[in-house]
């Protein structure tokens, strides 16, 4: 016998079927049935894809911060119903106002076209529209209480050389007066030195607006996060106020200085200004 023949191992022999009990007929096997099958595995299918679908839907909900979807408007913590942004075109060749080759940081846009609309609901202010949408300096400046103030600024803002203001303005259903100014200047390093020049400090708002009382900085708010490219002070009118609170910021975003203002009766709510403020702060970007 050969070697190869010596090491060959011999089959195991097939274990005998299972002897039933004595006088008991014996099992027959279970078969499946292949159309039960057939119609659980596209149920079972279905539950692992919605599944993973919901896990997945619920990871991308709960993962956003709510600052980072201020057009979303929830009944929960009042956002208002904006609509959707969009960005008017630039003219053909132009870049964005903070691309590199842009050194200017200039909008090439329609300013007009740049200032956010109102909110679903809310009723339009149409002085502010001023002509051919482009309001006078001395009715932006009306929006500040001291003569010295308007006299101030108004001087500040012919050295610098304003070019443009375009605004809107509205009122919502629960009272809340909306006012919205974009002042377009030269460059951006116009605007930034504008910025700096006691126009927006920490300690508060360079010059007073008519209703506020003292507004101090919106520690809060600086924790909402903001464009990179864009420098954002805001403030809130600390109690005791008086019959309404206001709420302001300044953003200084390429060769536009931005001024928000928001005031209503009781209470100025802090969510809606907030919004209104980075959506703002997207259409200049």
């Amino acid at each position: 016998m050969s070697e190869q023949q010596h090491n060959v191992v011999p089959p195991l022999p097939e274990a005998p079927p299972p002897v039933p009990p004595h006088g008991q007929p014996p099992v027959p096997p279970v078969k499946k049935d292949r159309r039960v099958l057939r119609a659980v595995l596209p149920w079972t299918v279905a539950v692992v894809v919605f599944a993973a679908v919901g896990a997945a839907t619920a990871y991308g909900i709960t993962g956003m911060k709510r600052g980072d979807v201020p057009g979303l408007a929830t009944e929960s913590d009042g956002r208002w119903a904006y609509p959707t942004l969009t960005k008017p075109p630039l003219p053909s060749g132009s870049p964005g106002p903070f691309d590199a080759v842009n050194t200017a940081g200039a909008h090439h846009a329609d300013l007009r076209a740049l200032v956010l609309s109102a909110p679903k609901g809310a009723k339009n202010e149409d002085a502010l529209r001023g002509e051919d949408g482009w309001l006078a300096t001395r009715d932006f400046l009306a929006e500040y209480a001291e003569k010295q103030d308007r006299d101030d600024f108004g001087q500040k803002l012919v050295d610098y050389g304003l070019r443009h203001i375009a605004a809107r303005g509205w009122t919502t259903q629960d009272g809340t007066h909306t006012r919205i100014y974009l002042l377009r200047f030269g460059t951006a390093a116009v605007v930034d030195k504008l910025f700096s020049d006691g126009l927006a400090p920490y300690g508060g708002p360079g010059y007073k607006v008519r209703g506020d009382g003292k507004s101090v900085f919106d520690d809060d708010f600086a924790e909402v996060t903001r464009l990179e490219d864009i420098q954002r002070s805001a403030y809130v009118e600390s109690e005791p106020y008086g019959a309404e609170q206001v709420r302001q910021a300044y953003l200084a975003a390429g060769d536009v200085l931005a001024v928000i203002i928001q005031s209503r009766k009781g209470a100025a709510k802090a969510v809606p200004f907030r919004q209104t403020v980075v959506l703002q702060s997207q259409l200049l970007g």
